[in-house]
Order: C-alpha cells, then sequence, then structure tokens
C-alpha cells in the first residue's frame, strides 16, 4: 500500500486530492501537509495532517523517513497573477519546494507528482491545438517556474532515475477551496457571485479563450497518471490535458440561461489580459489519451449544473 505525502494541501486542489487519495489508499497512508497552523488545523479533522515547510529540507526529510513516505504529490507554488507581484518569492518558493522534493525523492526512492500548468506556454505557441511538444516561452514568472519544473523534473529522472511525473493543468474549476491567485480564477468565483449577488464583475477579456478542467477530472488525471504503466510513459514531464475551452462570455450567457436574472460586466486587469492571451486557445492532449488512458468525463454543461448546485448548497450552509 503506497504512503502518500501531499504538500501545500491546503490549496485548491490539495483540498479536494487528500479526500481522492484517501478513498483510493486509505486514510492513515495520507499525509496532508501545509504551512499555515490554521490550514493544517482545518485539514487535521479529517486527515491526517502535519505543519510542514516544504523549503526545511532537514524537517521535510525527517517525516519522510519517519512516515516511510514513497510518494510525493508536491503542490506548493505562487499562482501566475499572485506571482507577478513578487516574482523573487515565486521563484523561491515554487522552485526551492521542487528541488527539495526532488532531491529528497532520490534519497528516499520516492515517485513525484508536481502539477505544471498551461502557464508554461507563451506568446510564440501555437494557440489552436497546442501540441504537447512545442515552443515554451511564458511571459510570467510562474510559466518560467512551471518550464523550469519540467526540465527538472525530466533531468532527475534521466539522471538519477526519480519517478517524476507531471500534466498540465488548464484551469481548474471547483466547489471546494477558492482559488487563490490565478488568472483562470473568474471561472470559479462568477459562480459564487451569482449566487450571492446575482452578478459578477470579471477581469478577463470577455473573448479570451482558455482551457478549463472541472475538478473531478483533475483529481483522476492526477491519480491516473501517476498509477500508469512507466513503460508507457514518453512525456513524463508534462502532458497537456484538457476537457473544454471557453471564454467568460460564453460561460457567462450559458449561466444565465439557468438564472436568468444574472448580470455581467467587465473591469479588465491588464496584467491577466496579457498574461491570458499569451496561453493557448484549446489543447491537443492526444498524447495523454494515448500513453495512459485519459479521457475526461465532464463537459461545460455539466460543469455549469454541479457547480450552481454546489455553490447554492455551500453559501445557504454559510448563511445559516
Amino acid at each position: 500500500m503506497k504512503r502518500i505525502l501531499v504538500l501545500g494541501a491546503g490549496g485548491q486542489i490539495g483540498t479536494e486530492l487528500v479526500p481522492h487519495l484517501q478513498n483510493l489508499y486509505g486514510s492513515d497512508n495520507v499525509i496532508a501537509a501545509d504551512l499555515k497552523p490554521e490550514v493544517v488545523e482545518k485539514l487535521g479533522r479529517t486527515s491526517r495532517a502535519v505543519m510542514l515547510n516544504a523549503l526545511d529540507i532537514e524537517s521535510y526529510a525527517k517525516l519522510l523517513k519517519n512516515e516511510r513516505i514513497d510518494s510525493i504529490y508536491n503542490l506548493v507554488a505562487l499562482l501566475s497573477a499572485t506571482g507577478e507581484k513578487n516574482p523573487q518569492l515565486a521563484w523561491n518558493l515554487n522552485m526551492g519546494a521542487l528541488l527539495n522534493s526532488l532531491n529528497l525523492a532520490k534519497d528516499f526512492n520516492c515517485a513525484v507528482f508536481t502539477p505544471s500548468s498551461i502557464g508554461a506556454f507563451g506568446e510564440n505557441t501555437p494557440h489552436y491545438k497546442t501540441p504537447q511538444d512545442t515552443v515554451v516561452r511564458p511571459n510570467t514568472i510562474y510559466g518560467v517556474c512551471k518550464v523550469s519544473g519540467e526540465l527538472l523534473s525530466d533531468y532527475y529522472h534521466t539522471r538519477f532515475g526519480v519517478d517524476a511525473r507531471s500534466v498540465r493543468f488548464p484551469g481548474i474549476i471547483s466547489n471546494g477551496a477558492l482559488p487563490g491567485g490565478g488568472t483562470t480564477d473568474y471561472a470559479v468565483e462568477v459562480f459564487y457571485e451569482v449566487i450571492k449577488h446575482g452578478r459578477y464583475t470579471c477581469e478577463v477579456p470577455k473573448d479570451t479563450y482558455m482551457d478549463m478542467l472541472y475538478m473531478p477530472d483533475a483529481l483522476e488525471a492526477t491519480t491516473q497518471l501517476m498509477e500508469a504503466d512507466p513503460a508507457k510513459l514518453v512525456h513524463r514531464n508534462s502532458f497537456n490535458v484538457t476537457s473544454m475551452s471557453f471564454t467568460p462570455e460564453q460561460l457567462f450567457t450559458e449561466i444565465k440561461k439557468r438564472i436568468p436574472s444574472f448580470t455581467w460586466d467587465y473591469n479588465v486587469d491588464p496584467v491577466k489580459a496579457q498574461i491570458s492571451a499569451s496561453w493557448p486557445d484549446c489543447l491537443d492532449d492526444s498524447c495523454a489519451r494515448e500513453e495512459w488512458g485519459w479521457n475526461p468525463k465532464w463537459g461545460m454543461d455539466q460543469m455549469i449544473d454541479d457547480m450552481l448546485a454546489a455553490c447554492k448548497k455551500k453559501v445557504e450552509k454559510n448563511a445559516q
């Protein structure tokens, strides 16, 4: 049975990945780690949770040894829009956590999953059906970290035999934890705002296409890749994955079909506009489909219906 450590477990992905892993491998075999005491306290209500700074390699190594960890899910990251406000912090945090994870994985014979992102692409990347192997010259520190992380993970695999794997996540839509400063956050925020206030102001241009993935598919992609036969993996770091692509205007129009009173407008953030314009309109995820059987189950209509129901329930519960 696997022994799993999830770093950055209190974030958007980690909040839902931890119970997903618990269901697959047993609660006692999954440890949720985060830097913030209040987050660790909350995680501890349903999980084995510890406070850990991933940049503290001695404490990190001690935890791996004591808990006999064999799989690391490194979710530590400062996201795209937030990272532009403090590039030095973004580099130190994103790359420091990954480098420590890879070095310790080498020493303790652990597998490592670290998500990459569509942020790895840039203005010179083909935007339609973006290939698996293509130009990666991002214009954000977040993207620079993701490209560097892909290369570093490949290096540790070829040089030291570390079983490092990753996917390039598009925007992830979920009703668990709120997102934390990404350019695609609007696609989550709008559902809460339409339930609470019936209106939403979007900071991304109305006609900007970006790939999206609903959280259940993101979780499945993560564990499916980690369980895949390594002999069949040509691209370890990192696979394109997606299930839908739309503009803000298209999303809001579909929501209005379900809630006719919904209204929206735009107050475009120049930074988010620049970042979103540099990202792909839609990805070619055929390598993931061919090499490990990737097959998303959630489309746009199903996602919208599920998000509206879940967010309505959550808002009503918080109001009590």
